[in-house]
């Protein structure tokens, strides 16, 4: 058997382990290790397994101690510690105070300003499931409250939740970043414009939605004065200073997207306790939280290292860009066929999961067609953030109903996503068709 064969098999493997649930960083670093064993085991053409064993221990702690201890690999604690702490410190709840404020008498006013409350969320925190998590404890109830129809106050809110994806920081665009050996500041700015432009087809969505059947979203009686406005857009005051900290000190050059997860969790932290919604003896079950969070992202890429150094022995990516040249197929065509995947991957597997798969067999690929590498992680994070919503294992959809105990059923859910992944494909297409909206801001930097 040649090397790439053993690679083939290596990753039928994988995929049949992942078919009957077998979690992600278990299917991969277990399949890896099995299989560099059999390589070295067979180097010499007899099976020598004593040879093979040593040799496969240093090569799969090396690949994996290299990926813990990268500095980049930093910045996914400090940014879900952000989003705890943001969360804590009542910070998140203000943008959608504020929204919800400005935004009530429009048509699906409430809906919308969900949508906006899970942007600003994004841009303090990293993470799609815990924007679907958090805001789905304030959001959704406030929704049914009003009567909306149960599949908008959910619908809107799982939806709104994939942002976390996209809009930076982003913690897919990290481990995309290290993968790659791409610039995480540039992936940071390529999503900016990407996200607000899914944020706004969201929106556009719910008006739509809305003027085709106005009793799904009742307009509030309630009515606000200008002096209550200004109040809550000035008391959304700490979060337009961390977004602009993050943002602005990246594309301005002041900091480095590490420096700046760091400082604004430092900030976020200072403000709560100063405020008074933090304790000093609540630090600790907030670190214990991220921890948590963290552990689960670090062995799955860690796992991840390991199965890109089995692909390196055996040049199965070269294996697959030759088939891919000998098959003569466009770029157009494999852009096409990148999609379908990570469609189908979206509707079975977790983002970080499909990622830390792929990636190792995709990129060489990518560069084989001489592909900005920025561009196609904007377009691999949007595809997995429409996989976030997909039936029939959206994984925020399950998320957002846990958070609400099941007042409302599953497929009610995702009977109302449906508005909601229609938009999202259109700005998909516009996302590779018009590769300027992703690049526009990176390419200027400094």
């Amino acid at each position: 058997m040649d090397l790439a064969t053993i690679g083939y098999v290596a990753c039928a493997t994988v995929i049949l382990l992942l078919a009957i649930r077998v979690p992600i960083s278990f299917a991969i670093g277990g399949v890896a290790v099995v299989a560099i064993f059999v390589v070295f085991a067979f180097r010499t053409g007899t099976f020598m397994p004593e040879r093979a064993f040593w040799t496969t221990l240093s090569l799969a702690f090396s690949s994996s101690f290299d990926l813990v201890h990268s500095y980049d690999l930093s910045m996914i604690p400090l940014f879900i510690a952000l989003g705890h702490v943001a969360y804590k410190a009542g910070i998140t709840t203000e943008i959608y105070a504020a929204a919800r404020v400005w935004l009530a008498r429009l048509p699906g006013g409430v809906a919308i300003a969900s949508v906006a409350g899970c942007g600003g969320f994004s841009a303090i925190s990293g993470s799609s499931i815990a924007c679907a998590s958090t805001m789905g404890r304030i959001c959704t109830p406030e929704m049914l409250r009003l009567n909306y129809d149960p599949r908008l106050a959910t619908a809107s809110v799982a939806a709104g939740g994939t942002l976390g994806s996209l809009i930076p920081p982003s913690v897919l665009f990290i481990i995309y970043g290290i993968f790659t050996e791409s610039s995480i500041s540039q992936l940071f700015m390529a999503g900016f414009l990407p996200g607000i432009l899914s944020l706004l087809a969201y929106a556009l969505v719910i008006v739509m939605w809305v003027k085709q059947s106005p009793e799904i979203a009742p307009v509030p009686d309630e009515v606000f004065t200008t002096k209550q406005k200004l109040m809550t857009a000035l008391g959304a005051w700490p979060a337009v200073l961390l977004f602009v900290l993050v943002l602005g000190g990246i594309y301005g050059g002041i900091f480095t997207a590490t420096e700046a997860a760091a400082l604004s969790l430092l900030f976020a932290t200072i403000l709560g306790i100063v405020r008074g919604r933090i304790k000093v003896t609540e630090i600790v079950p907030l670190i214990r939280e991220t921890m948590t969070t963290t552990g689960a992202i670090f062995l799955i890429a860690a796992c991840a290292k390991i199965f890109v150094a089995l692909i390196a022995l055996t040049g199965l990516s070269n294996s697959l860009v030759g088939l891919l040249n000998s098959a003569d197929i466009s770029a157009g065509m494999f852009i096409v066929m990148v999609c379908l995947i990570y469609l189908v991957l979206g509707m079975f597997l977790d983002p970080v999961g499909i990622m830390v798969l792929t990636l190792p067999l995709m990129i060489p690929m990518v560069e084989n067609y001489d592909m900005n590498l920025i561009w196609f992680g904007v377009v691999i994070v949007k595809l997995l953030e429409i996989g976030l919503i997909t039936p029939p294992v959206g994984l925020n959809v399950f998320v957002l109903a846990s958070v609400l105990e099941d007042k409302v059923e599953i497929g009610k859910i995702f009977s109302g996503l449906w508005r909601f992944l229609g938009i999202d494909l259109i700005v998909l297409a516009l996302l590779i068709l018009i590769p300027s909206i992703s690049l526009f801001l990176p390419m200027s930097m400094y």
